[in-house]
């Protein structure tokens, strides 16, 4: 069986891997723009901010690591076409321009994302970065350490964590968003007003409800950011406006959401016979809501990397989908999030939704040290069923959202949660345990 694997980042390396460990005699080979693989994007921001010092211990996996279970390795290797009827591939060598063909069995894309790119005036100006790969890592510390105005665009969770890790290291940091606050697709607005107060107590200028209409520079590189409301000075800039599908390859040969996501069903394969996808480049079944949604995260790759090794022969194992489940760590705030905000939910479903909000400490009061914690709970009020939630303290309690994702999967109510067995013990928590005295304020 040969098998042929486009694209190496998380799903990738999850799928090679687990194909090798499945089906020892397949024959792998895998064609990958760049000459790294598995790189933990989600670690920029420490290695900026100097808390990872190395940028290589963000790597996983290598190129050597695949090639010793026998995998046929092509770094800088560009796939141009796909021939989905006759099985073939057109690829081009980007060292030696030369071209090949190549055929398969079973092919996996694995062709990931890339960051949003807005058509604006000034976009070209030197300085202005992206944040998504082991380049764009290289290339935004370097740039770093002589910019003193940085601005970032941005504030999701990359954002967020990039303009923290560059007030860390003393610039002068503005943060710009188009919505009125940061991180809004996570947290509702207690959470998010806890977050930006840190921040604008640490000099960082938030920006919000602000478009971004161009980019003014001197001598071919940024020396402004002009917004439809303000403008700003800066030396360097960091886009990290979203994401978008790298589905151009397979534009008109799969079926695919109006964005270019790739539609797979819960074995991991596409409209076409024994043409497989995973990872950022393709869709997911986002419980809470009931639908496919586009959500790229780390989490959700290597997941779909694996199953598809388990489904390659036959249907065996089936996707369970995702709850966007998720976390950062903001100015020594822990938080984190899963399913549906309130506003979200709101926003994109016809649910009756509900919420209910605990601000308490995490455990007795008789303990010598306490933290304060605030957790919400939403839920559909017709159904009762539990949709999100979202917690933040300086106490790392963020497990609380892993446990609230499998409620979430399994369509829990809140009455079910209210009653569900969490153990007790002074040095953790409350007799009640957090998540249940949420779910009983419902009752």
């Amino acid at each position: 069986m040969k098998v042929i694997v486009i694209g190496c980042t998380h799903a990738g390396t999850a799928a090679i891997v687990n194909i090798k460990k499945e089906h020892k005699d397949a024959e792998v080979t895998v064609y990958e723009r760049n000459n790294n693989i598995s790189f933990l994007s989600c670690g920029i921001a420490l290695n900026v901010g100097g808390v990872v010092p190395s940028t290589e211990s963000l790597f996983y996996n290598s190129p050597e690591g695949l090639a010793a279970l026998g995998v046929v390795t092509k770094m800088e290797h560009d796939v141009t076409h796909i021939d989905f009827e006759n099985k073939k591939i057109e690829v081009k060598d980007l060292n030696t321009n030369e071209v090949t063909t190549d055929h398969y069995d079973k092919l996996v894309l694995t062709i990931g994302s890339w960051p949003i790119i807005p058509p604006l005036d000034g976009i070209d100006l030197g300085n202005i970065e992206l944040c998504k790969n082991y380049n764009h890592a290289q290339v935004i510390i370097e740039k770093a350490k002589s910019a003193k105005k940085v601005v970032v665009i941005g504030a999701g969770y990359i954002g967020v964590e990039l303009a923290e890790a560059f007030e860390m290291k003393g610039k002068d940091v503005t943060l710009i968003d188009a919505e009125t606050r940061i991180m809004s697709k996570y947290l509702d607005e207690p959470f998010t007003t806890v977050a930006e107060k840190a921040f604008e107590e640490k000099g960082v200028k938030l920006a919000l409800d602000q478009m971004v209409e161009r980019f003014e520079g001197e001598n071919g590189h940024v020396t402004k950011v002009i917004t439809d409301k303000d403008s700003f000075e800066a030396d360097l800039v960091v886009l990290c406006i979203g994401f978008k599908p790298n589905t151009t390859l397979v534009k008109d040969g799969l079926d695919t959401l109006p964005n270019g996501a790739i539609l797979i069903n819960e074995y991991m394969e596409t409209s076409r016979k024994d043409v497989f996808a995973a990872g950022d480049c393709c869709v997911v079944r986002f419980n809470p809501a009931g639908e496919a949604r586009y959500i790229p995260l780390a989490t959700n790759a290597v997941r779909m990397g694996t199953l598809v090794a388990k489904n390659l022969v036959k249907p065996t194992l089936k996707y369970m989908g995702t709850q966007g489940t998720s976390g950062i760590k903001i100015y020594g705030y822990d938080i984190a999030s899963t399913g549906m905000t309130e506003e979200v939910a709101k926003a994109t479903t016809s649910k009756e939704v509900a919420s209910v909000m605990v601000e308490d400490v995490y455990r007795p009061g008789f303990m010598p040290t306490n933290e304060k914690v605030m957790l919400k709970l939403v839920y559909d009020a017709s159904s009762r069923v539990v949709l999100g939630g979202q917690i933040l303290s300086k106490y790392d309690l963020t497990e609380m959202m892993n446990t609230l994702s499998v409620v979430i999967q399994n369509k829990m109510t809140v009455e079910e949660l209210a009653m569900t067995d969490f153990f007790f013990q002074p040095h953790f928590n409350k007799p009640w345990g957090l998540l249940n005295q949420a779910a009983l304020e419902t009752l």
